[in-house]
């Protein structure tokens, strides 16, 4: 057991006595406890299959390549509409996951058995992304916004275009587009703090203030 998971759990104002159900079985699976990105994280052989997390309103374990796992109980439900390789498991009650666990240990395993033979989620490539009407625009009137945007990493681009999709109105879009615009210039993420790291790597605290 990891010192700063018990710190955590300890603390947990809520779901506390879930996610620490949701430990024991991980553990009792074998996985090392690591504290990532300022969560508990299990890992196999220094390769990352979970996490557990606290939520407003339920709790989870979420695995990594969860894409990848047969889900034959079809209980595993994307983080997000944009999630290609990460799938979740939702709990709101104790009695609940002590009911599934026998369930959870057999996805746990499965995990675990993926990062065993090496499989890895297909990812798709940021050209493969749809490229916005809003941002095309932009490309045409501003062909130096345009070579800014396409000398990020292709992990950044793929960031911003999630971003601006998400708007269900062209102003919308067209307005997130325009908020980023200098970050775009400056060559920066749309997560990456002013330290020059992203928020979402564990040697960043995320106490920097955010990119204007």
């Amino acid at each position: 057991m990891n010192a700063n998971v018990d710190a955590y759990l300890a603390n947990l104002q809520q779901w506390q006595k879930e996610l620490m159900q949701l430990r024991q079985i991980v553990l009792d699976a074998g996985l090392t406890e690591e504290w990532k990105w300022k969560q508990p994280c299990y890992t196999f052989e220094n390769k990352n299959v979970a996490i557990i997390s606290p939520f407003k309103n339920y709790c989870a374990l979420s695995f990594f390549k969860g894409v990848l796992l047969k889900d034959p109980n079809k209980m595993l439900v994307a983080p997000g509409q944009n999630s290609q390789s990460s799938r979740i498991f939702k709990f709101t009650r104790v009695e609940e996951i002590i009911e599934l666990t026998p369930v959870i240990k057999a996805y746990v395993q499965e995990a675990i058995e993926i990062e065993k033979t090496g499989l890895q989620v297909a990812m798709k490539k940021t050209d493969e992304f749809d490229v916005l009407d809003e941002l095309q625009q932009i490309f045409i009137e501003m062909p130096e916004f345009k070579e800014a945007f396409y000398q990020l990493t292709p992990g950044r681009q793929r960031g911003y275009l999630l971003n601006f999709a998400a708007p269900k109105q062209s102003k919308t879009r067209t307005a997130r587009i325009e908020k980023y615009m200098d970050r775009i210039f400056d060559g920066k993420g749309i997560h990456d703090c002013v330290c020059g790291l992203s928020k979402r790597m564990p040697t960043c605290d995320g106490s920097h203030k955010q990119l204007a």
